[in-house]
């Protein structure tokens, strides 16, 4: 009996992780229509400012502004957009191996590079094993563009002032529920400034512009970094709590099959316990008959 009581317990115990489950993957799922609403607006916006800048920045010369200047790439920063929190699959842990990749490459070549994470699993995951400035925790679970602004603040002053040569981010790009892809995109030098590469010709249109294009680029090109950061940033929402509602999803059912299992094991076990005390009984009523 001791051992159908164990299997009971269990049983019970993974009824009460399904419901765990079962509830984060409905609170997952409120998030994430919000999430993914937010990003597939804000995404067009992004693509179509990225054009006219591109259509921009062809018409005026490289050292127009100090976001253009190129320099020997000797100190890099890395923008590292993580969840604050576990439970939502690989997403955090891609990540992190992404990053860890790009620093491992860097360093070897050289460079010196400092890690801003933003989100509390990069940053504990990171806190003991490379340079952090700037880290950022507890952010995803309500945010706008000024947080975006607010990196920017501390990402263009440092770059102009020349405290280090080229600053990329990683992030986890969405593509769908179940799949979200770790990129690595440099924001400073810009990539794709007063470079005739990888324009499309749609970006060479003759826009008009007033006032003159340098001072149109003057205040377009932060606008460029809360652009892609505030991106990013939608990506890394909807990718969270898309891979959180997948996670629990694939946890429930999981407890489901363990519970059906268990749920067979002790049938099993009460049925032999039965036939046990079936077979004492017989044995017993043939001892008393021969006697």
């Amino acid at each position: 009996m001791a051992a159908l009581k164990d299997i009971k317990r269990k049983v019970d115990a993974v009824q009460k992780t399904k419901q765990i489950t079962r509830a984060m993957n409905m609170v997952a799922a409120s998030k994430f229509k919000n999430a993914q609403l937010r990003m597939e607006h804000f995404r067009p916006y992004a693509t179509k400012f990225m054009e006219v800048l591109n259509s921009l920045a062809l018409r005026v010369e490289a050292d127009s502004h100090p976001l253009l200047a190129v320099r020997e790439p000797n100190r890099i920063r890395v923008i590292c957009m993580t969840a604050d929190r576990g439970l939502c699959g690989g997403f955090n842990t891609n990540l992190h191996k992404m990053t860890e990749r790009f620093i491992k490459e860097k360093t070897a070549e050289g460079k010196e590079v400092q890690l801003i994470p933003v989100g509390k699993k990069g940053r504990d995951y990171f806190k003991k094993k490379v340079s952090i400035i700037n880290d950022r925790a507890d952010v995803f679970g309500k945010f706008d563009m000024t947080l975006a602004v607010d990196i920017s603040d501390d990402v263009i002053p440092s770059f102009i002032k020349g405290d280090y040569d080229e600053l990329y981010i990683i992030y986890n790009e969405f593509i769908n529920v179940s799949t979200q892809r770790p990129v690595a995109v440099r924001l400073f030098p810009l990539p794709s400034i007063g470079k005739d590469t990888d324009v499309d010709p749609e970006a060479r249109l003759d826009y008009i512009y007033e006032p003159s294009d340098e001072a149109l680029l003057e205040r377009l090109l932060p606008m460029y970094v809360h652009v892609l950061l505030f991106r990013a940033l939608l990506e890394t929402s909807a990718g969270e709590n898309g891979a959180r509602m997948a996670a629990m999803d694939n946890a429930t059912r999981n407890c489901e099959e363990l519970i059906s299992s268990l749920t067979l094991k002790y049938n099993k076990a009460r049925q032999a316990a039965i036939t046990a005390e079936l077979m004492d009984i017989v044995g017993g009523t043939e001892a008393l008959a021969k006697g």
